[in-house]
């Protein structure tokens, strides 16, 4: 589903100093796979996951989606390739602190097919947060809004989650708890799953766990 070759990017810094930080030769991802990255600070996992994600462009290579090479397409493209296919979960949430949990599963469907407050509530209750759908994030836990995070970033049935450190702000339960519902909605809904991690608990939980400096070549 995903092949990555050749793939490069560089940060130009104020003094016009040229870094590489990414550089991947190749990398694979299957239908339905779910994989994880281990990375280290710096290691450019962040920067990976967004050229993935087509919210960075890259300086060269090919991001090849189902086919498709996305490198090539312009930033309204790729905002509206995103939008379609894949989803993001975020270890900060990135929840609209002005808006309901309900509203903010609501609002992640406006960039995708559009709104469905019945599959928005089922994914909510598959959450555990059926009593929660009316509360802001500011009434929620941490943990409760991680889970509305997980479920936003399936509300639009995508076929690929991208994951960068999402159990990072909660403790080591919560993070069982996070994780198991985001692996098993991803299964649920057929989506495959990238998800970067330091965190060994994490890790070990995976079949297949890459490391990100082996794989990107600009962290080594």
């Amino acid at each position: 589903m995903l092949d990555i070759r050749d793939l490069k990017k560089n940060y130009i810094s104020p003094e016009g100093e040229r870094t590489l930080v990414i550089d991947i030769p190749n990398f694979s991802l299957g239908k339905g796979e779910q994989v994880a990255l281990q990375g280290s600070s710096g290691s450019g996992k962040t920067t990976f996951l967004n050229l993935i994600a087509g919210i960075l462009k890259a300086d060269s290579g090919t991001i090849t989606f189902e086919g498709r090479d996305i490198t090539g397409l312009s930033e309204p493209d790729r905002d509206a390739f995103r939008a379609m296919n894949l989803s993001y979960v975020f270890q900060t949430f990135n929840l609209l602190q002005g808006y309901t949990a309900l509203d903010n599963v609501l609002l992640g469907m406006m960039f995708g097919p559009g709104p469905d407050a019945t599959y928005a509530r089922s994914l909510l209750e598959r959450v555990g947060l059926s009593d929660r759908m009316t509360y802001r994030p500011s009434q929620l836990s941490v943990g409760q809004q991680q889970r509305v995070a997980i479920a936003r970033a399936l509300a639009n049935r995508p076929k690929l989650v991208l994951a960068d450190e999402p159990t990072g702000n909660l403790d080591h339960t919560r993070a069982g708890e996070a994780l198991k519902l985001l692996r098993d909605g991803c299964r649920d809904t057929g989506a495959a799953l990238l998800l970067v991690s330091h965190d060994r608990d994490v890790l070990s939980s995976f079949e297949r766990v890459e490391e990100l400096s082996k794989v990107n070549g600009a962290a080594r």
